[in-house]
C-alpha cells in the first residue's frame, strides 16, 4: 500500500472528531482497494492501529488519526464498500463525458465513495455540512484542482442522492437551489 493518504494533513482532525472520521475512512477505503483487503479487516487494523491518541506516537504525521469519532469511521466505510454497486455508478454518471471512472484518482475515488455513502445515511448530516467537510478533507489530501472537483461533484451527488434538501423554498431571501448563488462554491 502506498503511503499518500496518510500523508495528508487536513483541519486539526484532533478538534473535529466527525472530521478524522471522515479522514480515515477515505484512508481505510483507500487501503481496501489497493491493497484487496476486506474492508472488516482494514477497520480493524485502523481501530487497533491508526485510532485514538498512543503516548509517543508521532500523530497524523504518522498516519493517526487521534480523536476520529469511531462509530461513524466504521459506518461510513461498511455502508460504501455495502453499496459500492451503487454508489460507483453514481459518482461515474456525475462526470463529465471524457472523463471516465477508473480515471479518477484512487484516494478521489474513496473519498467521492465515503462521501456518497454519508449522504446516503438516513439520519446523517444535512447534504451541505457533508459536502463541506469532504470539501475540507479533499484540501487536506490534494493541492491542485482536485478540490474543486470535489466540489462540483458533491454538490451534483448531493442533489441526487438528497434532492429534498435542494428543493425546499428559500428562508427569509436566501438563494433557492435554482438561482446562481447557489452555484457558488460551498466552501
Amino acid at each position: 500500500m502506498t503511503d499518500r493518504p496518510t500523508g495528508a494533513k487536513p483541519p486539526k482532525p484532533h478538534a473535529r472528531p466527525r472530521t478524522g472520521a471522515r479522514v480515515a475512512a477515505v484512508q481505510a477505503l483507500f487501503q481496501s482497494e489497493q491493497a484487496e483487503e476486506n474492508p472488516e479487516t482494514v477497520i480493524e487494523q485502523f481501530t487497533r492501529h491508526r485510532l485514538g491518541h498512543v503516548p509517543g506516537a508521532g500523530g497524523f504525521e504518522d498516519g493517526r488519526v487521534e480523536d476520529a469519532h469511531v462509530p461513524l469511521f466504521g459506518a461510513i466505510v461498511r455502508l460504501a464498500v455495502r453499496e459500492q454497486e451503487r454508489i460507483d455508478p453514481l459518482i461515474a454518471q456525475s462526470l463529465p463525458a471524457d472523463w471516465p471512472f477508473e480515471r479518477l484518482d484512487p484516494v478521489l475515488r474513496a473519498l467521492l465513495r465515503a462521501a456518497v455513502a454519508e449522504l446516503s445515511m438516513p439520519e446523517g448530516p444535512p447534504a451541505r455540512v457533508v459536502i463541506n467537510e469532504y470539501l475540507d478533507v479533499a484540501h487536506g489530501f490534494f493541492h491542485g484542482d482536485e478540490p474543486r472537483l470535489v466540489n462540483g461533484l458533491l454538490d451534483a451527488l448531493a442533489r441526487r442522492v438528497q434532492p429534498g434538501e435542494f428543493s425546499a423554498a428559500p428562508a427569509d431571501g436566501a438563494a433557492s437551489a435554482d438561482s446562481p448563488a447557489a452555484d457558488a462554491p460551498t466552501h
